[in-house]
């Protein structure tokens, strides 16, 4: 199979992930991203009803007024971010 690209700007985007990940040729990077985007796919798969839940608890949430206002939410994220885990 030949794939021909026509968009430079896209054929910059594989010659510099190509760069990036130490990658021989274009198949490689291919091979990489399709197995990236496989695992994510899996991941989302073997997550959805958990995720699914997480999103209605946060909808429920806003329902009721509980979340938090934009104007303190940048605030809100940075504090999240310094806690320790």
């Amino acid at each position: 199979m030949n794939i021909e690209i026509r968009d430079a700007a896209l054929e910059a985007r594989i010659q510099k992930q190509m760069q990036a990940t130490g990658s021989r040729n274009v198949e490689e990077v291919l091979l990489r991203l399709l197995e990236t985007q496989e695992e994510q796919d899996r991941w989302l798969l073997e997550n959805r009803d958990a995720n699914d839940t997480k999103i209605r608890r946060g909808i429920e949430q806003l329902d009721r007024g509980e979340g938090i206002p934009e104007d303190r939410l940048d605030t809100y994220l940075a504090e999240l971010k310094a806690k320790p885990e």
